[in-house]
């Protein structure tokens, strides 16, 4: 009733939440706690079954009981039905209940992630009420029906042998195991092999996967190889401790996998989902900085001089108004297209044809505007070029731009227009061609094959050069954001105009991240309760089990002291294996996670390792804590 009025509470706050006027009006935020409610519904129904399998199988014997003093399968049916009547209603009540409670809490806290004004009128939500009622319902529904089934499909005899199933010794299934190998290491190598951010969108789940089928695998048959092999080992084997811990895991091994299995992949999707959220949110300046290398940034699609004149003259005058004053310009004509790269080959494409393998950005600008921007005075040959690359070393000494070749007269370290950075889907190259001319054909040559291939709408949108003001205001931070709302105005106004700004962004990007963070929170809360419960229900469920085998080994000569020792050795052994394994899927992970957080634009490595660091390290704690009150409870039944 206790895992089941948590789940309801859970769920109910999360679907709440969604569903709050000032978070539905907001598409980004009601996405993300709408899939975040659709993975709490899978949760909940893999968890209840879970636990409903434990319970079930304690009670067995007792149903069993009942059926030989006479009770029918049809009473026996009646009774569970009320039983769960009764569980489901209470659980579900209770559930809504302290839903309702600590709903303002939680809408307090998100709030204050998401960096909102606290509002507390907050109404209680009755489609919430109603999607909880249909979503546990029907889960309890299906646990009930599940439970007839197996108490109408065995036999009184089975039924009261029913808690002791499953001791078999099970065979050595070594294809499985070799099988369970093949896909974890298939995983791994995807994920440490993994080099692009855009690639690394899909990988990451094949990989995910693979690591979840090779880990159940394994667990299930090469924990089974390695306990035999270690009972193969005499001298290992033939001591107190070692031979009750590998002969009791063996005993049971094939239930004992699964309860592994299941802990050491909540434990690792708690490790990823927090240490991913907690740096997305705490690196929220350096996506910011990333995403906008200046602080506001307008760009003139097609530019002309009175155009450009125009644009000046609205900056200097809102900044003038507002009492702030312009700083940091940056200025530049040039095109901004999609590249196709191969090795040194770049072939242009319409800037909407992202399905190309080793697409990237490629910014075309004249030696003259690069001089006036960087304050040099470079000149080029009608054969040189000046290349910057925002993500790597280009390393050649030439360029193909459309059949057509640079040499690199110097490859540039640092460029004002946009620092360097691992963050985005892809990298940007950043070429000086000699002259404005040059780059008007690549622009012309790009839209021409986007009307060849039918885009006419991204063709449309294309120009032949553009002229980009990048700059910053000078100011308290209230009066430069009324300068940036006055100027996002005047500049909305013309459809040939895009207009950026890092404040005016911020909210935005707080709903994201903000939001990401607080699910990866809250999930990951939900998916610790879960492992602890796990953990606990298996540890209880084998003392019960475990009572008689100890009673006889103290029988036969094994003193209390003796029998502490062989318990601890086996929870110790059971209880760290999932946390160990866990932990090394993360660290294996850790590189094509490192991809996907630079997709979002956060590019800061030794920030997500710290996180990652600090997310295992407290885990870990508190994951031995429950160890030291699972360890008590295990011996005390036992005892």
């Amino acid at each position: 009733m206790l895992t089941a009025i948590l789940s309801i509470m859970m769920f109910f706050m999360i679907d709440t939440l969604g569903r709050i006027k000032e978070i539905a009006g907001e598409g980004t935020m009601q996405v993300c706690l709408q899939y975040a409610a659709g993975i709490m519904v899978i949760f909940s129904v893999i968890f209840l079954f879970y636990t409903n399998s434990f319970l079930i199988k304690r009670r067995k014997k007792e149903i069993g009981v009942y059926n030989i003093l006479g009770m029918g399968k049809f009473h026996i049916a009646k009774m569970m039905g009320i039983e769960s009547l009764l569980i489901g209603g209470i659980s579900i009540l209770g559930g809504i209940g302290l839903g309702s409670l600590f709903n303002r809490l939680m809408y307090l806290l998100f709030l204050k992630i998401l960096h909102r004004n606290a509002s507390l009128n907050i109404a209680f939500s009755k489609p919430a009420l109603v999607d909880t009622l249909v979503v546990f319902g029907a889960i309890f529904l299906l646990t009930y029906f599940y439970n007839i089934i197996q108490i109408r499909l065995s036999n009184p005899v089975e039924l009261l042998h029913g808690g002791n199933a499953g001791e078999r010794e099970p065979k050595t299934k070594w294809l499985m195991a070799l099988f369970g190998v093949a896909t974890l290491s298939a995983g791994y190598y995807l994920a440490l092999t993994t080099k692009d951010p855009l690639a690394a969108l899909g990988v990451f789940f094949v990989a995910a996967i693979l690591v979840i089928i090779g880990t159940y695998a394994l667990f299930t048959a090469g924990s089974i190889a390695f306990l035999k092999l270690l009972r193969r080992n005499k001298r290992y084997y033939y001591k107190a401790n070692h031979f009750t811990a590998v002969s009791g895991m063996i005993y049971r091994m094939k239930q004992n996998a699964v309860g592994l299995a299941n802990i050491c992949i909540l434990s690792t999707m708690v490790l990823v989902l927090i240490s991913m959220t907690v740096s997305l949110y705490m690196g929220m300046n350096d996506i910011l900085s990333v995403r906008f290398p200046s602080p506001a940034k307008v760009e003139i699609l097609s530019t002309n001089e009175e155009t450009e004149q125009q644009v000046r003259q609205i900056i200097k005058d809102e900044a003038e108004k507002a009492g702030v004053t312009e700083t940091s310009e940056i200025t530049y004509h040039g095109a901004v297209l999609m590249a196709e790269s191969k090795g040194t080959s770049f072939t242009l494409r319409p800037a909407s044809d992202f399905s190309v393998f080793g697409i990237c950005g490629m910014t075309l600008i004249p030696v003259d505007e690069y001089n006036q921007m960087e304050h040099q005075n470079v000149s080029l040959n009608e054969d040189e070029a000046l290349l910057y690359c925002t993500d790597r070393t280009y390393g050649a000494s030439q360029i193909t731009i459309n059949g057509t070749t640079y040499q690199i007269q110097k490859e540039l370290k640092t460029l004002k227009a946009e620092p360097k950075n691992k963050a985005g889907t892809y990298g940007t190259f950043y070429v000086i061609l000699p002259k404005l001319e040059q780059i008007r054909q690549f622009s012309e040559a790009t839209k021409e094959l986007a009307l060849k291939n039918g885009q006419e709408e991204s063709a449309k949108a294309m120009t032949d050069v553009s002229y980009s003001i990048g700059f910053d205001l000078k100011g308290d931070k209230k009066s430069c954001k009324q300068a940036l709302e006055a100027m996002q105005i005047k500049f909305g106004e013309n459809a040939n105009i895009n207009f950026e700004s890092r404040i005016l962004s911020e909210k935005s990007f707080y709903s994201l991240y903000g939001s990401f963070f607080f699910i990866g929170i809250y999930l990951g809360m939900m998916f610790v309760i879960a492992t602890v419960l796990i953990i606990y229900y298996k540890q209880i469920s084998e003392g019960y089990d475990d009572k008689e085998r100890f009673k006889i080994m103290q029988k036969v000569g094994m003193s209390k002291r003796e029998v502490k020792k062989a318990i601890h050795s086996q929870v110790l052994s059971v209880f760290f294996l999932p946390l160990g394994v866990a932990i090394l899927h993360v660290a294996v992970a850790f590189p094509v996670m490192t991809k996907l957080l630079a997709v979002l634009n956060l590019a800061n490595e030794t920030l997500f390792a710290e996180c990652t660091a600090v997310s295992v390290v407290v885990f870990a704690v508190f994951y031995a804590i429950v160890y030291g009150v699972t360890a008590k409870e295990y011996y005390r039944i036992v005892n």
